[in-house]
Order: structure tokens, then C-alpha cells, then sequence
């Protein structure tokens, strides 16, 4: 008899099925394809899958599907039903269409919901928890998210929704797992990741309760498998007894965690997505992913400028033209008196004929717009908080490795317009915008502008709270993509004087 009960699991596959690149079509390891074809291979009766959330939203498949056929059913949910999924969980993504989007992708998989931490009407989303037995054990899965999807998330979309604290859910729900099933083992899907580095305890990032996977694993007794998402990091190991694991994202990795029930030995692994894609999965999109192709390749308008991303690191220190642009486009809509936007990591930029591939490749979340009023203090603290994205070795300005690890945050670093402002990084941090200026004349004390950002920074994403408690004048609810497609399309040619408004002293 077979004693090894294997539990597999994806996470933030962000509607990836494909094993390619979109921006440039070449092949990747990557993808619910893949994927199919390694859950089949490794499926067998003592076999449980899972999917950890953050599925229908993140490629150009669905955000096509989503603004061309949105009465439609999202095939990912048939792909995710072919591939023959048990479990799945929500992630704060998935709420970008609305409850009732969300709903139907959770019906149309034929797997179990398993979030108990949000409720919708009183009731939670989910079973709180399911017990299955496996190879002669009994074993609970519970799912929980993030419960800071309110912050990030327009309101319309979570309409009568509330997310309980996600660790004191998880520790109430091992509590009345364990007095009342007496489980051999309990995993618990977590869409939220580990706020401290699992070898070291330091902590990685403010410690706000969006990720408490750390504190989980320190704090809740009888837990034994932690399997999280969320934060798009690869990790693997086993702390304090409890097995945990991180696959990234766009189905890189898959998740594999075993159960030897002769010696209770739990081995946590992570497995790199480069097995053939499945051609049954492919199927399924097929249709849709040749619209989508077209649909990329469609010329919005043209530019004789350079707006292309040649490196991660200059187009950042050196302030790319792609930056003034976005700004540019947000400042026209909105008519703030400043912009700020961040160039996504391997963001392509554009030059000569720009395409929706162009445009949805470099700019790859769906945010929307919202405009703060702002003090200057509220303008120079946004500023010091981005200067920290730098750091001095060798006498030389380099990007400050913690924005590289444990995961790359170069989206937390912006560029704004509408003011000049030199950074000496020599200097410590919070000390470090030596000059602010607007049309050359220094921004004194009892200045107030209007800031235009997005809402992922205007609710205080990447620890920018000084943005989060400024008070907000307007809320745009189109999506950036749509609004700079559209400012393409009705500008046919861009061309503008480059604007070079930022000074990084070394």
C-alpha cells in the first residue's frame, strides 16, 4: 500500500496558461500547462490538489476576456476543473471583477472553497476547514487570505464583504479543528506569505498583517503544513516543525509537499514548471488566446521617442522618458498639480508603432487612479520614502539590495512630475531631498498640492503612509491601461520635450 500522501499546489497563476512570454512570444517555464502535465504525471489515489489564489486576473488572456466577452464564463476555471483541482483559495486579486465574477470562477472549477476568513453577508466565502482521509490518516485543510484586500480593492467590488484578521482566523480554526476532528495532520492554504526571513526571523518588511505566515508558524499550535502566496517568492523549508512552501508566480513552480505515514516525516519541495504544456489545457483557451493575439498586436499610435526600458537600473536613476509619459497622461486626465508612477520590473517601454502588447507588457497591473491632497511635508516624505530605493557602495549609487531580496520591489520606487527635487544619498536616510522645487521656485511649508497616484499607492502599498492619510479629492475607477490606450488613441503621435526633473547625487 502506498504510505506517501502528496499534496500539490499552485499559486498566483495570475491567468497564466501559456508557456510563453507575452511581450515577446519566447518560451518560458511558466504556466497552468505545464503544470496540468506534471499534477498528471504526479497524481495518485493518496494525491490532493490545490489552488492558493490569485487566479483570474494578471495576463493579457483574461484582462482580454474581461473587457471583450465579460458575460462570458472565465475559461480558466475550465482549465482549472480539467486539471482536476480539490481545493481552492481566494486571493486579494481575485476580487477585481466583483463578487459576483468571483462567485462563478469559484462554482465552475468543481473544487471545494475553502476561505473562511471572508464573509460575504455574514457567511463566510467557504467551508471553514474539510477533512479528507488519505493512505489511512485524517487530514484537515483549511484556506485563508490576507485580510487587507479592503485596502487595496474598490469598494463596489467587496460590497458586503469582511475580512477577519487572518491569524487569529487561522489560530481559531486549528483550535476547533483539533478539539473536534482530532486530525492526524492540518494544512492550512494561506494566501499571505511570511513577514519575517524563516532562517534569520528578521523582519523583511513592515510588519502591517498583510503577510503573518512567520507568526503562524511560531504561534499556532498543531499546525503542520503552511502553504502561502501572495508575495510572488520562492521558498521552501521547514520551521519549527511546520512545513512550508512559496511557488512564485505565473506557475513557475509547483508545489509538492508529502507525508510519509510510516515515519510522520513531512519534506516540503518546490518543482520547476519545464515539463511539455498540456494540450488538452491549451484547448480550452484556444479560441479566445488567438482574439487576445490580434488584439495585442493592434496599433494604437506611434512615437519617434525613445520610451524603452534598456536597463532595470537607468531607467530608474537616470528618470526614463516612459515615466514623464504615464505621468504626463495622468496629469491630463485628472489636472493634479503632481504625478508620481513607478516603472514595473522588466517593463519593455515603447518605440515606433505602440501596440495593446506594448502597453499591457509594461504596464501589468490593473490600477486605477486616485487624486490626494497634499501638503508639501506629505510631498517631501513621499520623496525620502523613495530615495530609500537607493544606497551608496564603493562610493558608487547603487539600488539597495533589500529591494532585491527576499523579493524584487523595484514598483516601489517613483518617479514624480510636476516638481523638480535633487536626492543626495550620501546623506541618512530621511534626510535625503537636499533641493524641492516647483517651475524652479522653492515649495515652501504652507504649499498644498493636488497628487495624482494610483490606488495601490494612494491606500499606502509599499509602506507609503504618509500618501494612505492624505485625504483623497477624487477616485478615477478606469483602469490605467484604458486610460493611457486611450490618450494613445486620441494623440495618434506622441512626441513631447523630455523632462529631466530629478538629480541623484552620488
Amino acid at each position: 500500500m502506498n504510505k506517501i500522501i502528496r499534496i500539490l499546489s499552485t499559486s498566483d497563476l495570475h491567468g497564466m496558461v501559456y508557456p510563453y512570454s507575452y511581450a515577446d512570444m519566447t518560451s518560458r517555464n511558466h504556466g497552468l500547462a505545464r503544470l496540468r502535465t506534471m499534477i498528471r504525471e504526479l497524481r495518485d489515489e493518496n494525491t490532493v490538489v490545490l489552488d492558493n489564489g490569485d487566479t483570474l486576473e494578471g495576463s493579457p488572456l483574461t484582462f482580454y476576456h474581461y473587457l471583450n466577452n465579460p458575460d462570458e464564463q472565465n475559461k480558466i476555471a475550465e482549465c482549472m476543473r480539467k486539471t482536476g483541482y480539490d481545493y481552492v483559495n481566494v486571493g486579494n486579486h481575485d476580487f477585481n471583477y466583483g463578487y459576483g465574477k468571483l462567485r462563478e470562477f469559484i462554482e465552475s472549477t468543481g473544487a471545494v472553497c475553502l476561505t473562511s476568513n471572508v464573509l460575504y453577508k455574514g457567511k463566510p466565502m467557504g467551508r471553514p476547514y474539510d477533512i479528507k482521509e488519505i493512505a489511512g490518516k485524517k487530514i484537515a485543510f483549511f484556506g485563508i487570505t490576507t485580510h487587507l484586500v479592503p485596502n487595496w480593492e474598490k469598494p463596489e467590488n467587496i460590497t458586503d464583504m469582511e475580512f477577519i484578521d487572518a491569524f487569529e482566523s487561522a489560530r481559531e480554526t486549528v483550535r476547533t479543528i483539533r478539539e473536534k476532528e482530532d486530525p492526524d495532520y492540518i494544512v492550512c492554504l494561506y494566501h499571505g506569505g511570511l513577514e519575517r526571513d524563516p532562517v534569520t526571523g528578521i523582519l523583511g518588511e513592515k510588519d502591517c498583517g498583510e503577510n503573518q505566515g512567520y507568526r503562524m508558524i511560531k504561534e499556532i499550535e498543531g499546525l503542520n503544513v503552511l502553504i502561502c502566496g501572495h508575495q510572488h517568492r520562492i521558498y521552501c523549508g521547514t520551521l519549527d516543525k511546520v512545513a512550508f512552501t512559496e511557488p512564485g508566480y505565473t506557475g513557475a513552480y509547483l508545489s509538492c509537499i508529502e507525508i510519509n505515514t510510516e515515519t510522520g516525516e513531512i519534506t516540503p519541495q518546490l518543482l520547476p514548471a519545464d515539463h511539455e504544456p498540456a494540450a488538452d489545457i491549451m484547448r480550452i483557451t484556444d479560441a479566445e488566446e488567438q482574439e487576445t493575439q490580434k488584439w495585442l498586436d493592434t496599433a494604437l499610435g506611434h512615437t519617434e521617442m525613445d520610451l524603452k526600458v534598456h536597463s532595470e537600473f537607468d531607467c530608474r536613476f537616470n528618470k526614463s522618458q516612459l515615466a514623464t509619459f504615464i505621468n504626463r497622461v495622468q496629469i491630463d486626465l485628472t489636472g493634479a498639480d503632481i504625478s508620481g508612477t513607478r516603472i514595473f520590473f522588466t517593463a519593455p517601454g515603447f518605440a515606433g508603432d505602440i501596440t495593446m502588447r506594448d502597453l499591457i507588457s509594461t504596464y501589468m497591473f490593473p490600477n486605477t487612479l486616485v487624486v490626494k491632497k497634499a501638503d508639501s511635508r506629505t510631498i517631501r516624505e513621499y520623496l525620502e520614502k523613495c530615495a530609500e530605493f537607493w544606497s551608496i557602495e564603493d562610493g558608487k549609487v547603487i539600488i539597495n539590495p533589500l529591494f532585491d531580496f527576499p523579493n524584487v520591489q523595484y514598483h516601489n520606487y517613483d518617479m514624480l512630475d510636476g516638481v523638480e527635487y535633487v536626492m543626495d544619498i550620501r546623506k541618512p536616510v530621511g534626510q535625503r531631498i537636499v533641493s524641492l522645487t516647483r517651475n524652479g521656485k522653492e515649495v515652501k511649508e504652507d504649499d498644498v498640492f493636488t497628487l495624482v497616484i494610483n490606488n495601490y499607492r494612494a491606500s499606502g502599498g509599499g509602506n507609503f503612509d504618509m500618501i494612505a492619510a492624505a485625504e483623497t479629492l477624487r477616485e478615477i475607477l478606469t483602469s490605467s491601461v484604458d486610460v493611457i490606450a486611450e490618450y494613445i488613441m486620441k494623440h495618434k503621435n506622441i512626441e513631447f520635450e523630455p523632462v529631466n526633473n530629478i538629480t541623484i547625487l552620488p
